[in-house]
């Protein structure tokens, strides 16, 4: 069926390929970015300069779409993404998560982990913040797509394993996933709607 989706962030390297890959699968695409010029160009996606950090312009913008994507950094906070969502009555939040708070056993992050590198913990504990709040949350139907463990610019494959709140890791003990096929496994999770108001994650 197609939607309409905003992506926020759509210049980012998560973000333009999300708004490739629904376009591509026939969903129109509200690409919002504070840098429009550098949003990928396509049938079916229209680019808009946006500010997400402001609830009341962002809402003007996703009013009407059926799901807002976020692809942004946790710079914004969870409360402004979802005043702005209540604002708009849009359905359906679809967040670009971190993997930091993934259990590499239980009750153990990978951010607990000795080997977890120290420049990145603030950045991370920002994810971890974002997904706390939206577990607050009961009145919006949110989803939060933690990636693997290493997410890099790779090919589009088309092959990727999901799971809950657990580090998914290959046989050789690694944890990782391309842009692309992080795309492929959003824009699943949109169609399908598995992981209402829960966080997944995906790796090869």
């Amino acid at each position: 069926m197609e939607m309409k989706i905003a992506v926020l962030g759509a210049s980012g390297r998560a973000g333009s390929e999300i708004t490739k890959e629904a376009a591509v699968r026939g969903h129109e695409v509200l690409a919002i970015a504070r840098n429009p010029e550098k949003i990928a160009t396509g049938e079916r996606i229209t680019a808009a300069t946006g500010d997400a950090s402001d609830p009341a312009s962002l809402a003007a913008f996703i009013a009407g779409s059926d799901a807002v994507i976020s692809a942004l950094h946790f710079d914004v906070p969870a409360e402004t993404l979802l005043s702005a969502i209540r604002e708009a009555s849009v359905p359906r939040l679809l967040v670009t998560g971190g993997a930091a708070s993934l259990e590499v056993t239980p009750g153990k992050r990978l951010i607990d982990t000795p080997d977890f590198p120290e420049e990145w913990k603030t950045f991370a504990m920002g994810g971890i913040t974002f997904l706390n709040a939206l577990r607050q949350v009961d009145d919006v139907d949110w989803t939060f797509f933690s990636p693997a463990a290493l997410i890099f610019e790779g090919p589009r494959t088309g092959s990727y394993r999901s799971g809950g709140d657990e580090l998914v890791t290959d046989d050789a003990g690694e944890s990782k996933i391309s842009f692309a096929d992080y795309a492929i496994a959003m824009v699943d999770e949109l169609e399908a709607h598995k992981h209402s108001r829960e966080r997944f994650t995906a790796a090869y």
